[in-house]
C-alpha cells in the first residue's frame, strides 16, 4: 500500500522540527504531492505533520493517472513509457504504477524522475473546505484514506 501525500498549508510560523520533516517528505511548497510506501518511519512523518498536510490510500489506476498528467523527468519533460522504461527497471508507467502501489517501489526507483507531483489548487467551490481544520471534522487536514482520490481529480 501507498500514500498520497499533499501539502495543503505555507510553513509561515512553523517549528523547525515540522519544516524539516515537510522538506523530508518533499513537500516544499502547497500544492506539491508526493507517493509514500506504507512503513513505520514515514508513518511517523505524517504524524508529526499532520496539521499542514493531508494523505490517503492510493489506487495505481489514480498513480498512472498522476505521473501521466503531472509527473515530470528532469529538464521538465513529460512522463512517459519511455521514459520510464529508459530510466528503470520497469516497462511503462502503468508497470511502475502498480509497484509503487503496492509499496514494492518508490519514486527514487526511476532515475532522474520529479519526486514531487505539482498539483493545481482544487478546483470547485468548496477549495479545500478549510485547512485549519481535520478532515474528520469537515477541514482539509489529516488522513482521508480513499476520499484522497476525490481531492486529486479536482487538483490535476
Amino acid at each position: 500500500m501507498a500514500f498520497l501525500v499533499i501539502r495543503a498549508r505555507s510553513d509561515r510560523g512553523v517549528t523547525v522540527k515540522i519544516r524539516d520533516t515537510m522538506g523530508m517528505l518533499n513537500l516544499t511548497r502547497v500544492n506539491h504531492a508526493t507517493i509514500l510506501p506504507d512503513v513505520p518511519s514515514y508513518t511517523g512523518m505524517l504524524d508529526k505533520a499532520k496539521d499542514y498536510i493531508t494523505w490517503g490510500e492510493v489506487s495505481h489506476e489514480l498513480i498512472t493517472n498522476l505521473l501521466k498528467e503531472r509527473g515530470r523527468m528532469m529538464g521538465d519533460n513529460p512522463v512517459t513509457d519511455a521514459s520510464i522504461k529508459e530510466n528503470s527497471q520497469y516497462s511503462s508507467v502503468e508497470k511502475f504504477a502498480k509497484a509503487l502501489s503496492s509499496g514494492e517501489a518508490t519514486m527514487k526507483d526511476v532515475n532522474n524522475l520529479k519526486p514531487v507531483l505539482r498539483l493545481h489548487p482544487p478546483r470547485g467551490s468548496k477549495g479545500w473546505g478549510g485547512i485549519k481544520r481535520s478532515y474528520t471534522v469537515g477541514g482539509a487536514l489529516g488522513f482521508r484514506g480513499e476520499a484522497i482520490g476525490e481531492l486529486v481529480s479536482r487538483m490535476m
